[in-house]
């Protein structure tokens, strides 16, 4: 049960934090991206997903690798979220994705906004293949932000072969310099500040605000300032859900 909470709140945060963007019209158009996505497709052979977030649709690209998965004929759903295909990973590899893009997503959010569109995500995953087998996957992710670099309009996911391996478990790529940086636990500050994490690991052990105003010294409306800051960043209902959530992050 612990763990499929964690699921949960992995998934629906992720989704907020995707969905709540405010998009503007300065963006490329639906029609070039599918064009464009449609030749990688034939290209590479990939499975390619272009997700909407304005409108809450996904548009499947089956490339030869989808006749390994048996879903040649999959082509749209009417949400941000591929379930086809990821009903072909664990629930646990499903959680472990999700904490990805989560991570990504945090940060991309603390680069200059004109650098945001040079990096991509770049995951190692596991799939059950229409012949019963278990198989690594490479999974890359872009987000097509508007023209000013501000709000995501697209994400782009990318599923193909892993034709060699590599240590680690996902990566922030730049393409454009050619360097990549793994997505663990050690960039827990651009998620939430060094303060906010001591916050909340103490809110998780019961502390009220006012025992944890006194054992840090500050004051409690600064508690309570921390506590609105943890629950927005994390883009939760409440400090209950954003201790679940950041204990299957490693946030504490």
């Amino acid at each position: 049960m612990v763990r499929n909470n964690h699921f949960a709140e992995s998934r629906k945060t992720l989704d907020n934090l995707l969905r709540s963007e405010n998009v503007a019209d300065s963006c490329v158009p639906l029609s070039d991206i599918m064009v464009n996505m449609r030749f990688w497709a034939r290209v590479e052979n990939v499975l390619i997903v272009v997700s909407d977030m304005v409108e809450s649709r996904s548009h499947i690209i089956a490339g030869g690798f989808a006749r390994n998965l048996d879903i040649g004929d999959y082509q749209q759903e009417n949400s941000i979220w591929e379930s086809k295909i990821l009903s072909l990973m664990s629930q646990e590899e499903q959680e472990e994705k999700y904490i990805a893009e989560l991570r990504f997503f945090h940060y991309l959010r603390h680069l200059p906004k004109s650098k945001r569109a040079d990096y991509y995500l770049m995951s190692k995953l596991r799939f059950r293949f229409a012949d019963g087998g278990i198989h690594d996957v490479l999974h890359r992710m872009y987000y097509i932000f508007d023209d000013n670099g501000e709000d995501l309009r697209y994400a782009i996911c990318i599923y193909g072969p892993l034709p060699f391996d590599f240590k680690g478990k996902s990566f922030a790529v730049n393409s454009v310099r050619g360097i990549k940086e793994e997505l663990t636990a050690s960039g827990n500050d651009s998620i939430l500040s060094r303060r906010e994490r001591q916050v909340l690991a103490m809110i998780d052990t019961g502390m009220k605000s006012a025992e944890i105003a006194g054992q840090l010294n500050i004051s409690i409306h600064t508690v309570s300032r921390h506590r609105q800051e943890i629950i927005g960043k994390l883009q939760v209902k409440n400090t209950h859900e954003a201790c679940r959530l950041a204990k299957s992050m490693d946030l504490f």
